[in-house]
């Protein structure tokens, strides 16, 4: 496991980013990581042409149902969590998600790219039966949200940081404590790789 850093002890929460498939959860963990809040990842999911910055996974979160063990080294930590495994998570300590939001064409243009890369296109459902999917989904998962008294989450669209991240930055800085380095979190921004732009 990747820890970067000592966590923060004046967090007593767990910060963790999240949101669709491909609504830039990789770009913010990184933004995180530069702006000095401590990861936990591994090396397992290696960079590639759809994320050439890295992946930022860590596995045990995807059995949090079943052992939820590794929080007791997450606060003061940031992990990525697809938004579906924030239901397993136990309500006996605090949260704070960076929920990321991303147009949806944006989403499945990039997501088919990455499967016809894969070779993993065929089969797979008209983009309006993913689309909503994806978005009955998102909507009760806001809705549940909403009511845990344990979660706390900021939406934050993909295109403004990618178009414009000094006030997100701040914004997400505020969020989580106050104390990183939003400069170095601009930095990581890179225009270029905004490639399914609708």
């Amino acid at each position: 496991m990747i820890q970067s850093r000592i966590a923060c002890k004046d967090r007593d929460f767990v910060t963790i980013v999240s949101g669709l498939p491909r609504s830039g959860t990789s770009m913010m963990m990184r933004m995180l990581d530069k702006g000095g809040l401590p990861v936990m990842a591994d090396s397992i999911r290696v960079a590639d042409e759809d994320n050439p910055r890295g992946y930022y996974e860590f596995e045990p979160v995807k059995k949090t149902a079943e052992d939820a063990s590794w929080l007791e080294d997450a606060e003061g930590r940031v992990v990525k969590m697809v938004y579906r495994l924030l239901y397993d998570l136990p309500d006996n300590r605090r949260y704070r998600v960076v929920f990321m939001r991303r147009n949806m064409d944006e989403i499945l243009a990039s997501q088919k790219k990455m499967l016809i890369r894969k070779g993993m296109a065929d089969n797979v459902p008209p983009d309006e039966e993913i689309a909503a999917l994806f978005n009955s989904q998102l909507s009760k998962f806001i809705d549940w949200e909403k009511n845990q008294q344990h979660i706390d989450m900021l939406q934050v669209h993909y295109r403004e940081v990618m178009e414009s991240p000094a006030e997100p930055s701040a914004a997400i800085t505020d969020f989580l404590g106050g104390d990183l380095d939003t400069e170095a979190m601009c930095q990581v921004v890179e225009p270029q790789l905004y490639r399914n732009r609708c």
